[in-house]
């Protein structure tokens, strides 16, 4: 891999988190006047907001980001087949367009969880980020401490969590070849 496909790789992949998180922050209804929910918002209004007018949204689902991180994640493959494979083909990079979001959905999660664990062993006091991602992973969270209950002090749900959606994750991209 050339730098140069590092570093369009990495800014469509940031950018596609943000639009990720965004679609995730607007599911679980977290609080839109956290810090951390207003910078994605801003973040990413200038994309999301004109899809809106052509993409409503249906059952509290936010499709406009959605589709805008199909479209992204659409870009941002096929740059890099034109850029560095001296071709392009549509339905090839809609195909790989949709696994790079599953990829980045994720890796989005993955990170959120990993970030709250070590935040919930260092913060002290509240913290708007650490709230906001408390609202974010709280949902996938409770029904794993209902079988597997915090032992002596200690909540495995995050790591328990964290091994599902690596084998899920891993079980769908074998999937998908």
């Amino acid at each position: 891999m050339t730098a140069m496909q590092f570093l369009i790789g990495i800014v469509f992949d940031l950018f596609l988190m943000v639009i990720l998180l965004r679609f995730w922050l607007q599911l679980v209804r977290a609080d839109f006047y956290n810090p951390l929910s207003q910078t994605v918002v801003k973040a990413t209004s200038f994309a999301v907001n004109p899809l809106r007018k052509i993409i409503p949204g249906v059952g509290g689902l936010d499709l406009a980001s959605l589709v805008l991180a199909f479209l992204v994640g659409f870009a941002k493959v096929s740059l890099l087949m034109v850029m560095f494979y001296g071709g392009w083909e549509p339905v090839g990079a809609a195909i790989n367009g949709v696994v790079t979001v599953l990829k980045e959905a994720f890796t989005l999660v993955f990170w959120i969880l990993i970030i709250r664990a070590i935040m919930s062993w260092v913060a002290q006091g509240y913290n708007p980020i650490a709230a906001v991602f408390d609202q974010l992973t709280e949902p996938m969270l409770r029904p794993i401490r209902k079988v597997i209950p915090p032992l002596g002090g200690l909540d495995l749900s995050i790591l328990v969590l964290i091994i599902g959606l690596q084998f899920v994750q891993l079980l769908i991209m074998d999937l998908l070849g």
